[in-house]
């Protein structure tokens, strides 16, 4: 189980720095926003950027999606500008890029205070330190930075992921077993929705909670793809029913579809529906 019990199916990056997506963003069906102060905004635009997203959070009307601010680095002219106003910004989580030791959001969480931190996992180095990152007592998720750690590791693209899924797997890892919540990287393809769709369900097999998107057209397809689906929610109110109505009996051994249901199976299924009860909430409000 993850820090984070609500759903992450669709993590969408917002240049904090457009007063016109930071208005659509309000009105979108993504279960979070990243309002990006770092890679969507130029140099030059970098210190309005702070002032323009702050009042965009002032007025509001993000409804529940959880919102999170990606600074710039602590190592770069704005990083620490960045910092000390996102703290003040009433975000959810502040997200650091390039994390490569748990030391980077020690500093950061000296100048945030007791915020929520997330890391970009985007460098060989932070993929070998990926279970001393998660480890870190202020951080709640992992977000997969994926073109800058392709173009570290100089792999050539596959569908399949396949160069990248040693980084992949090790971050999966860490984020599992220090209960962090952890986010796929982008599809760069925003038009090609069954390249995305190949993307996403891959991810979800993995163990990813959502995905981070570049273009409100992915949401949907993002968001299927992190939901259980009829089957899966079919298949775990059959396999509880069947486990409680074994035990009622005495029995030890439930069967469900000529397959044996144990208490495993059984805490599966009411994650599954634990989620699908947490989506309904989410998208009626």
């Amino acid at each position: 189980m993850s820090k984070i019990t609500r759903p992450l199916r669709s993590v969408l990056y917002i240049p904090g720095s457009k007063d016109r997506a930071l208005e659509k963003a309000r009105s979108l069906a993504c279960d979070a926003i990243i309002f990006d102060l770092e890679d969507a905004v130029t140099p030059e635009e970098k210190p309005a950027a702070r002032a323009t997203l702050a009042a965009a959070l002032t007025t509001g009307g993000y409804g529940n999606r959880l919102k999170v601010i990606r600074i710039n680095g602590l190592d770069t002219p704005w990083g620490a500008e960045d910092a000390a106003a996102a703290a003040k910004m009433g975000a959810d989580a502040i997200l650091l890029p390039k994390v490569g030791s748990p030391a980077d959001l020690d500093a950061l969480a000296k100048i945030v205070g007791d915020i929520p931190l997330w890391a970009m996992m985007e460098t060989p180095g932070a993929m070998l330190n990926a279970a001393a990152i998660a480890a870190h007592g202020q951080l709640q998720a992992m977000v997969m930075g994926t073109n800058d750690l392709a173009k570290d590791l100089q792999i050539r693209f596959r569908a399949d992921r396949l160069p990248m899924m040693a980084g992949l797997g090790l971050c999966l890892l860490a984020a599992k077993a220090h209960e962090c919540a952890i986010i796929d990287g982008v599809y760069n393809a925003f038009k090609d929705d069954d390249g995305l769709k190949v993307e996403c369900d891959q991810g979800r097999d993995m163990g990813f909670d959502g995905k981070t998107l570049i273009h409100p057209a992915q949401l949907e397809v993002a968001n299927a793809a992190f939901s259980p689906s009829d089957e899966e929610v079919d298949l775990a109110r059959r396999q509880i029913a069947a486990f409680d109505e074994t035990e009622a009996a005495g029995q030890g051994v439930a069967v469900v579809d000529g397959k044996i249901v144990e208490n495993l199976h059984v805490a599966t299924a009411r994650e599954t529906l634990a989620k699908l009860e947490a989506i309904a909430a989410l998208n009626a409000e």
